[in-house]
């Protein structure tokens, strides 16, 4: 995708290291940020430089090349890919990437290590750009439909940051989105905000209009409303993990979202790569766990000042306690659909056997 007409991924290696956007500075500054350590890779996904599932995955992988480059022992790659496996507890990706790498490399003669590290990685990024491409194709299909009954623009309502920002490339609820606009499809996107980190507001948005398409920002409890009054022709979100039975943890929020479309008769359907899905879970309730981060991501804030400066400040009384659950889980039921690379298919144990 473009910034300011430039060709990015959201993540690429260097000759010596790799690049990524610093996802903590949109949408106020657009900064690029180094990683040349292993430990460089963690902190960026534990920090949320990097975000989203996909993403997270592809820069497991690249954090396991860079741990290869400074120190090639069964040692090394052992307590790189632990150390990265624990930087999010959530997204799949992460586990998928990681051990896609310890796979591979534990094969071989540690002489071969280094470059087999980058060319695996490699070769995952450009497969994550592949399937969401394909992902694109397959909600568009969706998209399409609606708009030659409806003879008029489609309203989307999305959840989170499940761009390319989340991806290497195209993203996965996004992606759909990107390919009916192209290909001339009117279209309008509800962006909800998506507290505490704003993902929706401050990446959605951003992304969404260096692309060109119309979009809204709405507050999180809006979305009810909307469809409530025929405002929502359809639902598309991301996921960080889905269980072999369809129920789909993404953002917390979602799962709100989700029971209002239900409610509404409004289509909800989830975007995803098929190695988000989780073979070894079926009750995502009882068995996803979820991330708790800071109280600051919700007692703090921070805004584009008038005087151009990017400030924090306090939006809660001082002494007030917060929670911060990341994620929530909505039930395979509520669910109208999982559009994957593979194409798309009910939420249930038997459907997606298909995706195996």
């Amino acid at each position: 995708m473009k910034i300011n007409g430039t060709p990015y991924r959201a993540i690429w290696p260097t000759s010596d290291a790799v690049e990524i956007i610093d996802q903590t500075q949109l949408p106020h500054e657009f900064v690029t940020l180094r990683l040349n350590t292993m430990r460089d890779a963690e902190r960026a996904i534990k920090d949320m430089q990097v975000r989203g599932a996909p993403l997270i995955g592809v820069t497991g992988a690249y954090g396991v090349a860079l741990a290869m480059r400074a120190d090639v022992s069964d040692a090394a790659l052992a307590e790189a890919c632990s150390v990265l496996l624990a930087a999010r507890p959530t997204a799949v990706n992460l586990r998928w990437g990681v051990e896609k790498m310890r796979e591979l490399l534990a094969s071989l003669p540690q002489d071969e290590r280094e470059a087999a590290a980058w060319a695996e990685a490699a070769r995952i990024a450009d497969e994550d750009v592949a399937i969401n491409e394909t992902i694109g194709r397959h909600g568009y299909e969706i998209i399409d439909e609606i708009h030659q009954r409806k003879n008029a623009a489609v309203n989307i309502l999305t959840h989170c940051n499940a761009g390319w920002l989340a991806t290497v490339d195209w993203g996965t609820a996004l992606a759909p989105i990107y390919t009916a606009f192209d290909a001339g499809i009117p279209l309008h996107v509800w962006v909800d905000e998506t507290r505490p980190r704003n993902q929706g507001a401050s990446l959605t948005a951003w992304e969404l209009g260096q692309h060109g398409v119309p979009h809204t920002v709405i507050v999180d409890n809006a979305g009810g409303h909307l469809m409530q009054h025929g405002m929502v022709d359809m639902a598309i979100v991301g996921c960080d993990r889905v269980t072999a039975r369809g129920d789909v943890c993404n953002k917390i929020g979602t799962y709100l979202k989700a029971l209002a479309a239900h409610d509404n008769g409004v289509p909800f359907y989830v975007a995803l790569p098929t190695p988000t899905i989780d073979w070894t879970l079926q009750d995502g309730v009882k068995e996803i766990p979820i991330e708790e981060r800071a109280e600051e991501e919700v007692t703090h804030i921070a805004g584009l000042c008038g005087d151009g400066q990017v400030r924090r400040v306090q939006v809660t009384p001082k002494g007030s306690h917060a929670a911060n659950y990341g994620f929530d889980v909505t039930p395979a039921r509520l669910v109208t659909g999982l559009i994957t690379e593979r194409g798309v298919v009910k939420a249930d144990a038997q459907a997606m056997q298909v995706l195996k």
